[in-house]
Parts: structure tokens; sequence; C-alpha cells
């Protein structure tokens, strides 16, 4: 069925989505006034009576044009009249900088005309920027390019406010992290592909595939109530034009990963993708080994294979497409110390190296048909296949130890742990836009999604006395450690998301100063989940020694099973057996932990933007939204009381007002307010632990009512925002924005109260509130002769204030699980108080030869991973700072070469405990090494 499924959409990806219109957008120069901008000039599609002025920096836009060849003059009182031909390409913004004189007409030579994708030009989107209803903020494909962003996780971190998780995928916008934000494809729901994430891993989506990533920060009634931070709105990768085809081949090093004899997971491919699924968990653990295998010489590579062509279908028709796929591997060596303190310090691993192989396999299609003018289907497909290949050895020097150690408890514990993990995601969406004698507009899509995200077969070996492998004595050797059969064991774990969703937007304009939104837009989820784990458990561990610690296949193949005669060295152990009459040894089981989540989400909401006079614009919104929430589950280590399962159903009143005030033609001040709420999601309310080598983390029911139904489902969470915006000139924006937020019942990460000492997630109380301070600066610093920017500058910064109250939670009659504190408030989790970016890009012009450099820097304060449950402090999350370095050479018209140097300052990655009572305790911490890249890429 799988395949089948991997089929259907990998040959659905090879279609998609374009733009119907194109534009031209400019600067008029006064030559009569050393060439400063000339303001109120008119501009004019010749023959039509579409038109606009020049604001006061002599910008000026024509937008919704049809594809093909126009005139456009240019004109002034006193000056020149200036006529020039214009060919506009359906989904590109025309550039045309045209100096003016009173005295003479203008020399071809002087107009300065470029053509770029309306979505991807730095400057159409600050264009949009300057216009936008609500407060948002976008970076484009030409800035992805220029500054050698990689993927939207990256992209999105170069925006105010928002940071880049280094060593994993989270993205926090405003100091909040995964669970108070949302992400949608072209204006569509994205699903996660992690059952950690609420998100979908925006490293997923790599720079050629993307448009532009935009950030919205200010609510507006069209998102879905589920908003506390922002929507990040990721738009496909569009063409129009003349056909093409675009190859590129690259290859590079990780510092930490070059010379070392890498070794992976036995079972899956070099490309990320693993051919067992279709086999019986059991079958899959007596016919394969624990033993990890060799891999390829630690030698990154990457490929990509682009193209695109759009064809006139009669006088008003167009039909264009865009295809991509791509291709990259990487290797990481991640090197330091590791340990268990969650109530006290129950492992300890000095030193772990971690050998870890990660792939990306993407593909990405496109298909548009303009039918006319005033309508337009579109679909877009993308599929996805990423996997992470990891081999773990915790205690590799001998100097581990395991407080419940059975030999001894000061030396000698080692973990081994060989993981894969694959997400596989599918998305497809069919779009329309139309409109109706320029006063109706209809807009809609709908998208389905769907998610396999699995790991097969980890496999985590443990011994005591693991020194004595280091000490060549053949005498003397390591014994497992066996103080239950699943310290040796096999896990299997699948996830598998379906998702409906869809939206309808109906506009009408009732005059030039008014216009009215309706719309309805809706989800339908479901997860599917499961887990079965099969133990070793080792007959008699004190004659079985271990002569090679780089060879457990001698030992766990299925010739030493302990069937038929009882004299085999192992039995394997499962939880759940079919029946009891066959029993849970050495037969097959079924999964020890299911849980199966629905969500569904009906809303209908209403908006208005009106604007009395030219300089003030209210978008008032009102959203009555209903969503039903369920959680059934059946996992291990629960009460034997609980019913296995929560449902809730609400109903929500969603207001916001979004204020725009224009100071000047270049400068605005926006006012917000909203009030939106936050849900839970299901790894956060499903109770199944997923158990890492140092960490268990859990989900709670409770988070959906409690066991009596009497408390909180969800957050209400009010936003305040305050900006100014000034537009300097073309590509350059100064702003500066202030936020508050309260967060009525937050949800938070704590430790607790039982033995085991797993993270879950509880309502720590009864409120958090939030303040913070945003600045952005884009400016041009050097220009060329023709006044293109050569040199320039883009920073920006942020600071939150965070403060939640705290309050003890019990577990009893209202409550599955609980946790207590020492303290009445703290920090929220997931917020630096700062956060940076900047970069600085060298762009001169040799004739053939464009040269780009670009510097990165990024940098975010401490912050909390995890609370600190009674007396033990916080597990926090040091503060890393990032530089990056990127070469862009285009040579001509088809040929570039580019070079990369990331992560050049090679910082730790530190996860701490605090006041444990003795001294902060490191539960990880690792660097990344410096990833050197090489690029050569072919345009035909």
């Amino acid at each position: 069925m799988r395949s089948t499924v991997v089929a259907f959409f990998l040959f659905a990806s090879l279609v998609g989505f374009s733009q119907a219109t194109g534009s031209v957008v400019g600067l008029l120069i006064d030559k009569e006034m050393n060439d400063d901008p000339l303001a109120f000039a008119n501009v004019l599609i010749k023959g039509t009576t579409k038109g606009t002025t020049s604001d006061f920096d002599g910008l000026y836009e024509i937008g919704g044009l049809e594809p093909g060849s126009y005139k456009v003059v240019y004109s002034f009182l006193g000056y020149e009249t200036v006529e020039l031909d214009v060919v506009i390409e359906a989904g590109k913004a025309t550039e045309i900088n045209v100096p003016m004189s009173a005295t003479e007409g203008v020399s071809l030579d002087e107009v300065v005309l470029t053509t770029s994708a309306a979505k991807d030009s730095e400057v159409a989107l600050l264009l949009d920027q300057k216009k936008a209803l609500v407060i948002q903020e976008a970076i484009s494909a030409e800035a992805l390019k220029l500054k050698g962003i990689d993927d939207a996780a990256a992209a999105v971190s170069q925006i105010s406010g928002i940071s880049k998780q280094q060593g994993s995928n989270d993205v926090y916008v405003r100091g909040l992290g995964d669970r108070y934000q949302n992400t949608t494809m072209n204006g569509l729901s994205l699903p996660s592909n992690d059952v950690n994430k609420k998100n979908i891993d925006l490293n997923l989506f790599n720079a050629g595939i993307l448009d532009n990533v935009a950030v919205s920060k200010a609510y507006s009634t069209s998102f879905y109530s589920d908003f506390a931070a922002g929507n990040v709105n990721i738009d496909s990768k569009e063409y129009s034009g003349d056909g093409y085809v675009k190859i590129s081949l690259g290859s590079g090093l990780n510092s930490n990963a070059a010379g070392l004899d890498f070794v992976r997971s036995e079972g899956p491919s070099a490309y990320g993708f693993y051919n067992r699924y279709d086999n019986d968990p059991f079958a899959v653990v007596l016919a394969h080994g624990v033993d990890p295998q060799n891999a390829w010489d630690p030698v990154n590579l990457n490929g990509s294979l682009e193209a695109g062509n759009s064809w006139n279908i009669g006088e008003e028709s167009r039909l264009s497409y865009f295809i991509s796929g791509g291709f990259s591997s990487g290797y990481t060596f991640l090197q330091g110390p590791a340990a268990d303190f969650t109530n006290v310090l129950k492992v300890d691993f000095p030193t772990v190296n971690e050998y870890a192989y990660n792939t990306n396999t993407t593909a990405l299609g496109n298909l548009t048909y303009r039918i006319n003018p005033d309508h337009k289907i579109s679909y877009t497909s993308m599929f996805i296949n990423s996997a992470t290949d990891a081999v773990g050895y915790y205690g590799v020097n001998g100097e581990g130890t395991n407080r419940d150690a059975i030999i001894t408890t000061d030396e000698g514990f080692y973990v081994m742990n060989v993981q894969f993990n694959q997400d596989m995601i599918f998305v497809n969406q069919l779009n329309g836009t139309h409109s109706f004698e320029e006063k109706w507009f209809f807009d809609w899509g709908v998208g389905f999604n769907k998610v396999f995200s699995d790991e097969p077969d980890r496999k985590r070996i443990t011994l005591e006395n693991y020194q004595l492998s280091l000490d060549n004595d053949p005498d003397t050797n390591p014994v497992f450690y066996t103080n239950i059969p699943f310290d040796n064991q096999r896990f299997f774990q699948s996830i598998e998301d379906d998702e409906l969703n869809s939206f309808m937007t109906l506009g009408y304009k009732a005059s030039e100063a008014l216009s009215l939104g309706f719309g309805y837009n809706g989800r339908r989820k479901e997860r599917r989940f499961n887990s079965i784990r099969y133990g070793y458990r080792i007959v008699d561990r004190d004659n079985t020694p271990i002569a090679d610690v780089n060879n457990f296949n001698d030992i766990f193949n299925v010739e030493n099973i302990n069937i038929p005669d009882g004299s085999g060295l192992w039995d394997l152990v499962v939880l759940n057996p079919i029946s009891n009459e066959i029993g849970n040894i050495n037969r097959p089981g079924l999964p020890e932990n299911t849980y199966k989540g629905n969500l569904d989400i009906h809303a209908g909401f209403v908006n208005a933007q009106w604007t009395p006079s030219e300089k003030w614009l209210f978008v008032p919104g009102i959203r009555l939204e209903s969503f039903s929430q369920g959680v059934e589950y059946d996992v291990i280590n629960i009460r034997p009381d609980d019913p296995g399962f929560r449902e809730v159903y609400e109903n929500i009143f969603v207001p916001s007002l979004n204020i725009r005030y224009a100071l000047t033609e270049e400068a605005n001040l926006r006012f917000g307010f909203s009030k939106t709420a936050s849900f839970p999601e299901f790894k956060e309310a499903a109770p199944f632990v997923y158990e890492d080598v140092t960490q268990r983390v859990g989900g709670n029911p409770d988070l959906l009512g409690g066991l009596d139904g009497s408390g909180a489902t969800y957050s209400d969470v009010y936003n305040y925002d305050v900006k100014y915006e000034w537009f300097m000139n073309r590509g350059e924006i100064i702003s500066v924005a202030a936020f508050a937020k309260t967060i009525l019942n937050p949800v938070n990460r704590v430790v607790a109260a039982d033995a085991t000492g797993t993270q879950r997630y509880f309502r720590t109380g009864d409120q958090a509130d939030i303040l913070g301070a945003e600045l952005e600066v884009r400016k041009n610093l050097l220009f060329d002769s023709d006044d293109f920017p050569v040199l320039s500058l883009g920073l920006n910064a942020a600071y939150t204030y965070t403060n939640q109250d705290l309050k003890d939670v019990p577990a009893g009659d209202r409550n599955t699980f609980g946790t207590s504190f020492d303290r009445d408030s703290d920090q929220l989790e997931g917020a630096s108080p700062f956060i940076i970016n900047t970069d600085l890009n060298y762009s001169p012009d040799f004739g053939n030869w464009q040269p780009k450099a670009t510097v990165v820097f990024s940098y975010f304060s401490e912050r909390i991973f995890s609370l600190g449950a009674g007396s033990l402090g916080n597990i926090v999350e040091r503060a890393v700072p990032t530089l990056d370095f990127v070469l862009r050479n285009e040579i001509g018209e088809h040929f570039e070469i580019n070079f990369s140097a990331k992560n050049l300052l090679n910082p730790d990655v530190s996860l701490v405990r605090e006041n444990t009572g003795i001294g902060d305790v490191i539960i990880r911490q690792y660097n990344l090494g410096v990833n050197l890249g090489l690029t050569f890429a072919y345009k035909f």
C-alpha cells in the first residue's frame, strides 16, 4: 500500500502553480535637480486607464498587467514626455528607472531596465510590505540567493525577532517556540513531519523551490485562531517565460567529519529510504543484526535539476509549469558529554561520539492555467523525503557511570544507539482565483497532505565494564547490562498523518473607500501512531562475555535464540503478546503504545478594509471558530483508572483590528490587536513516552480539560502590536516595533513528579506575560555608476521579556500527572531575551563576471529548554553565535560557481541543568563543525 501511495504522489509532484499577471515598477530621476527623485510624476500605460504617480521617493508601481507588449508614458509638468516600450511577463516585475529632463529627451542608455519574479524580488516585497494590511515581513528568493541561504529555516531567521536553534530545526518567533506558531504553503496548511513538533521542519524546504518566505506577526481573521507568535507562509517557486533547464552539482566537507571512518545503520539506503516496512518487526529482528555498517567517505553531496516553460493558448489563455528535483547529503560528527539528570544524576557519559548522516530529497511541480484575465486555476504538488541516520557511542572512554549499575556505579557504563528516522511528506494543493466585473472577487483552495514519519529498527545495546574492552587483555571483557530485558532492545515507531484543509474567500469592493471580505476555512486532521519494542533477555550474562564490542552480530543472530531446546544465549521479550496462549517470549507481539488523534476545525469570518482618507486604513475582523479535538490511547505506564481518551469541543470568538496610518508617502505607523488561542498538540496530549538515551519526554492528556473535564482545554492569547516603518529608498527600510502578549493557562515542559524523571507538558500557571521590541534596518552603503547598490547592510535585533506565574499541579482526582515548584514565577520556555541577525553584502559588476560576497552573523542569548521542577533549576540552552560566508560567482548568463563556509565560529551547542546541588550539569554538549561547500550550476 505504501509503495502505491509513494508512486502516486511522486507522479503528482511533477506539476504545479504560477502567476498570471505582471507589473512595472521603478524610480524616476530628476536630472534638473542633481538626479534627486522626481515625485508626483505621471506614469500611464498608453491606450488604457491604468496608471499611477511616483511617490515622494520617486518610486512607482503599476500592477495587474496581463503578459504582453505595452508602451509606458512618463510625464511631468514642464518636463519632456518619455515613451518606452516594455514587455510584461506573467509573475514578474519589470523594473524601469527613468531620468527625466525639462530640456532634452532621454537617451536609451540612460534607462535602466531589469526583470525579476514579482514574489522573489526584494524591491517588490518591500512595496508589498509598505502596502500590507497587517504587520508582516518577508525575505525574497533574491535575498536567499544573495545571502547563500539554503533553506526556509535559515531564511526566516533573517527576519527580526526570529531565531533558529543551532543543532536542531526549531524556529522561534518573538521568543515563542513551535507550539505558538503555524506554517502554511501558498496559504494552505502544512503538516508536521515529526511527532515532537506542531510545524513542519523548515529545513526541508531548500532555497531552489522558494519564491519567498513571509512571517505575519499580527493576526488577521483569515488565519486559524491557533495563533500566538505568528504565521510562516512559504510561497513555492513559480515560473513563466521562455523554456529553460538548469543543472546544479556540488560537494563539500564538514571539519569534524573529514577523514573519519564513518558508520551508519544497516538497512536504510544511502539515499535515505528504508525498504523493510512491508515486513513484521519480529521478522526484521530475527533476520538482521544490530551492528552498524561502514558508510561512504564523509563527503557532502548535492545536486538539482529544474525546468520551466509557458505557452499562450489563443488570445487570452496561458499555460505554464515549473518542476524541480534535488538531493543532498551531509555528514556531521558530534563529540561531547551527555547526562541523564532529571531528579538526580542517573547516568553520566563524559564522552559521546555520534556519527550522523543526513539526506534530503525534494520534488516540486507547479502547473497553472489562466483561462482569461479574470479566471485562473493552479495545482501545486510537493514530495519531500528527509532522513537522519545516527550512530551514537555513549561512554567510549570507559568512564560512563550509572547510578543503577549492577557491577559498579563508578565506571564502565556504555550504550550503543543506532537510529534511523525517515519522514516522507506529500503535499497537494488546488487553487483558483476569479474576479467578476471588478467588484466581486472569489479565491478558493483545497489541500491534502500525507505524512509517513518512521523510526524503524532502532538498536540499543547497553554494557557494563566497558573499560575492559580497552585494556587489550582477551581474558577481561565487558558484559551486558541487564537490569530489565529492554536495556538491550530493538524499537519500531510509526506515524501516519492525513489532513484535508480548504478555504474560500469572497471579496466585494463596495466603493473606493470600502471593501468587504467573507470567508470560510477548515481542517480535518488525523494521526495514527504505534510503537513496539523487542528486548533481548540475556539468559546467563556472566557467561556471555563480549569479546569484540564492534561485533554484536555474533551474539544477536537467530542461531543464538533460546529455542527450541533452551540452550541459546537470549530470549526476545515483547510486552503485548498476540494472545496469552502463545505468550510474549520469542513470539511476535502487538504494539505496546498506540494512539489516534483527531482535530476538526470549521470557521467563518468577516472583515473589512476601510480607507476614510488617503492616510488611514482600518481592517476590523471577526471570526467564529468551532474546534473539536480528541486523543484515544493505549499506552504503558499509565494509571489503571485512566479512561484512555480525552475529547473536547469549543466555540471560539476571535476579534481583530489592524490599523495603518501613512505618516508620509514613505513611512507608516501600524497598530494591531487580536484575541487568539493556542491548542494542545497530539504529542503534548498523548501520554506516550519517548525514551532517548539520556532524556524521556511524554505527553499529558490533562491538557484537554483534566481527568474530570473541569480544566482548561486551550489557552487564550491577547496580542498587541505597534510598528513604525520608513521605506527610505529602493530596497531600504528602517522599522521599529513593540509588542505585548498575555497567554492564559500557558503550557510548559516540566519533569513530572514520578520515579522515572519523565518530562511532560503541564499548564503550569494562570498567566504568562510577554513584552518585546524589534529593530530592522536594510541600507545600501555604496553604489556603482548606474546607481545600483554594491555594498549593502542588513540588521535586525529583538529584545523579549517574559514572565509567567507558576503553581503546583497535584496528581489526583483532577490530574493524571503532577509536578511542583519552589518558586512563584519564571521566564517562558523557549524565549531568548536577545536575538541579533546581520549581514553585509558586496556585489560588484565586472561585465560577464558578477560576484556576490556575503557575511551573515546570527546570535541568540540563553533560553529555557525545559522548566525545572521542585528545587531543581531549569534545563537551559546556552547562547549560540553563528557566522557564515558565501561567495556566488555568476559568469555570463549560463554559468555559476558558488563557494560557502558555514558555522565559521563553530560554537558549542549546550543543554545544561542548573542548580542541581552538585553544580550545573551538562545534559548534552557538542559542536557541529565548519561546513565548506562548492557548487557548479549551468542554465540551458
